[in-house]
Formats: C-alpha cells, sequence, structure tokens
C-alpha cells in the first residue's frame, strides 16, 4: 500500500492492517488474546510503563489487535489517535471518568439517546453539573454556557426522534472560547459524516452500531481529531504533561478509564468490528436507501401521523442534513395515528424485528417509549418530542420492495 497515496473510505479501511508488519503475511490483524506482555530487559518494560517507548504493559490498557481497530477508526475519522472502549456507553462514560471534576460544567443536547441521558443525570448527582439544551440552536448552548463549563456534548442525529444539532455554530462557539467539543457520530457514522469538519474535539463511536454492523460484538471508541489545544484544559494531571501537549488528552483518558476503571475492549470483540467495518460504506449505502423509501412510505399514508426522518423534506432540519451529511443514515421513527395500537402494528411484521439495537444488517423496530425510553418517564419523554406511539425503525440491507410491501401490510385496513 503506497502511504503516499490518498485512498478512498472502503480501500483504507481495507487495507489498514497491511500498513503495518502482519505475522506470516495474514491480511487481517490476528487475534491476540494474551493479556500480559514480556520483554528480554526490564528496563525496556520500565520505559514502556514510563511512556518513554512505545509497547505494551497489560491487556487492559492494550492489545496489538484492539491497537489495529484503532488505527483503522483514526482512519476513518481523520484524527490523531483513538482508544477503544467494551461498549459505546463506556466511551461517553469516559469522559466524566477522566477529563471532568467536581465543580465542572457540561452543556448537553437535551436530545439524547436513553442511556446516555441516564449516563448525564448520574453524573450531574456526583458534583458536576449538566444543562441540557435544544441543540438544533447554538444561541441556547451559548445561554447555558458558565465560567465552568469544560465540555458541550451533541449527537450528530438525536436517537431516536432525529433532530440534528446546530454541528458547525456549535464547533465555531467552543472553539472560540477553548471549550472541549464533543460529538457522537454513532448514528451517522464516519462514512456520512466527519465531525472534524465541524471543529469536534472529541468523536464517539459505538463501533457495535454501524461500523461493527453485524450485532454480533459490542465495542465503543474515542478519537482525538487533533483540533483542540489540550494545552488550554485545566483538569490535566501532571503525570500526562510529560510528553507534549496535543497527546495530554488521550494520555489521560486511557490511564484513568482503560487502565483505572477497567472499560477495555477485548481482542475477540476488536476483531469482529474490524472485519465488519470493511463493508460499512456498502451498508450503510444500502440502508440509507431503504431507509428513505421506507420513510416516504409512511409519510404518504394517512394511518401514519408523523414521520421523523433528515431525508425528508418535511424535516425541520433537512437543508442542515442535506448540507453535512454524505446520506441521511439509517434510522427514523414514526407515530401512528390515533386508536392503531403499536403493538399490534409490531406484531404483524414478518421482515421488522423487535428487538434493542441500531446499525445492524437486519431491519430492527422498538416501540420508544414502552422500552428504551421507558425509565425517565413521561414528563421527559414530552419534553424530547416522544410520542407514547412512537417506532423506532433501524432499517437493515433487505431487498427494498420486500421493507416496503412489509411496513405498508402491517398497517390496519
Amino acid at each position: 500500500m503506497d502511504d503516499t497515496k490518498k485512498y478512498g473510505f472502503t480501500t483504507t479501511i481495507l487495507h489498514s492492517d497491511r500498513k503495518k508488519p502482519i505475522e506470516h503475511g495474514s491480511l487481517h490483524k490476528p487475534i491476540h488474546t494474551s493479556v500480559t506482555f514480556g520483554y528480554a530487559d526490564a528496563r525496556q518494560l520500565a520505559s514502556v510503563f514510563q511512556g518513554k517507548q512505545a509497547g505494551y504493559r497489560y491487556g487492559r490498557q492494550g492489545n496489538p489487535t484492539v491497537s489495529a481497530l484503532e488505527d483503522k477508526i483514526t482512519a476513518m475519522e481523520q484524527g490523531s489517535s483513538t482508544i477503544c472502549f467494551a461498549t459505546g456507553m463506556a466511551a461517553i462514560a469516559a469522559i466524566g471518568q477522566a477529563l471532568l471534576r467536581e465543580g465542572d460544567h457540561v452543556v448537553s443536547s437535551s436530545f439524547l439517546f436513553g442511556n446516555t441521558n441516564s449516563l448525564w443525570q448520574t453524573v450531574n448527582g456526583q458534583g458536576i453539573d449538566v444543562s441540557f439544551v435544544d441543540a438544533t440552536d447554538v444561541n441556547n448552548v451559548e445561554a447555558a454556557l458558565t465560567p465552568a463549563t469544560r465540555v458541550v456534548f451533541v449527537e450528530t442525529i438525536a436517537n431516536p426522534r432525529t433532530q440534528i444539532a446546530d454541528l458547525k455554530r456549535i464547533g465555531q462557539l467552543c472553539r472560540a472560547r477553548g471549550i472541549l467539543y464533543i460529538v457522537d457520530n454513532t448514528m451517522t457514522s464516519p462514512y456520512l459524516f466527519l465531525p472534524k469538519s465541524v471543529d469536534a474535539s472529541l468523536v464517539i463511536n459505538a463501533l457495535t452500531k454501524s461500523i461493527g454492523g453485524h450485532g454480533h460484538a459490542l465495542g465503543g471508541s474515542l478519537t482525538d481529531t487533533g483540533l483542540y489545544d489540550w494545552s488550554q484544559f485545566p483538569n490535566i494531571f501532571d503525570t500526562y504533561k510529560r510528553n507534549s501537549s496535543p497527546q495530554w488528552g488521550m494520555a489521560q483518558i486511557r490511564a484513568k478509564s482503560l487502565r483505572d476503571f477497567g472499560a477495555s475492549l477485548g481482542p475477540e470483540a476488536a476483531h469482529h468490528i474490524a472485519v465488519g467495518a470493511e463493508t460499512m460504506a456498502l451498508r450503510m449505502e444500502r440502508e440509507c436507501a431503504n431507509a428513505l423509501a421506507l420513510a416516504t412510505m409512511l409519510e404518504a399514508d394517512d394511518r401514519v401521523a408523523a414521520v421523523h426522518y433528515p431525508g425528508l423534506p418535511s424535516h425541520p432540519q433537512h437543508a442542515l442534513a442535506s448540507e453535512l451529511f454524505r446520506a441521511y443514515g439509517g434510522l427514523f421513527s414514526f407515530e401512528l395515528k390515533d386508536g392503531i395500537d403499536c403493538f399490534d402494528y409490531l406484531n404483524r411484521l414478518k421482515l421488522g424485528i423487535s428487538a434493542s439495537n441500531l446499525g445492524d444488517t437486519r431491519t430492527l423496530v422498538i416501540p420508544v417509549a414502552h422500552t428504551i425510553f421507558y425509565e425517565m418517564g413521561a414528563e421527559r419523554r414530552a419534553g424530547m418530542g416522544i410520542a407514547e406511539s412512537l417506532i423506532r425503525v433501524s432499517v437493515g440491507i433487505e431487498d427494498r420492495d420486500d421493507l416496503v410491501d412489509d411496513f405498508r401490510q402491517a398497517l390496519p385496513s
């Protein structure tokens, strides 16, 4: 592979392992199951532990198979480095665990995945103030900032109501104020959108979803885009200032979240995700096309009250999505007209599987208010625009006409 040539997205992923030597000419990085790594020279071991030399210390902090996946994700996001975690939620939790202290302030979009919302509530109870705002307008974010604000956190497309944050203008605001800007890219994936293009400092990906893509491995990642000046971040411990300042943040995150907290990705899962990532662009194109066809069909049916999909001209942020994203994603949600039971509808589907996940090769459906957002209560759901009849659809790679026919036949006659 010619390191001087800039290749396309899929070509880069397919051949990334070969940029470094692989045992026996293998095309994939092998699964390294050892949790410990020996050195013939004890001084070399000490140098690795002190960060003076590259190498592996213990499986909790790094592994050759996981490192190969980290390199892939860094290339996808055009970043400077990546840390992988056991789950996407562990990657988000690393923000509070490694970077925030008592008295700090976080501004977060109020349109969040239910578990992320729950996590911020937990962080809020530990002495870190969290403000939830409508991030579709940068003015709401700016109004919530305080001298103690350390982080602004948004999702690219909100799960499940598909609101789109004012990504570019929030990035400009954070850059001007020196605030760490963290963007969860899970709903778009690095194929559809690069958060670095809107000045994101750190990028979250739930690797379980579109990157892995087959629903058989948990994982998460945090990528440093290289745009943030870590020398201005007040919460870096002196221990991690021994190297150049661009490395400070990720060195602290790796130590505090992997070494101390133990949220490490295993090599077997890393291998599954890395292989799945090779077809991400192909899968995403099919899923996005299927999602648009389904959403268009449902919106035109008078038995459907509303469809929430950025690819529809009726979506409030359709123009913004068209400007920012390569395509509109593989997830949408819709509400049935009063009198149509959402459970009966779901049970009539033949292809849509009632299950909790997204970004899978198979189409998955779930009644949102009764499952993944049930815990937060009706008042909070209403504030997020989540109707009691809302159905979330994660569209798979099935044949388009089969999906359209299935979702149409499930509507009551």
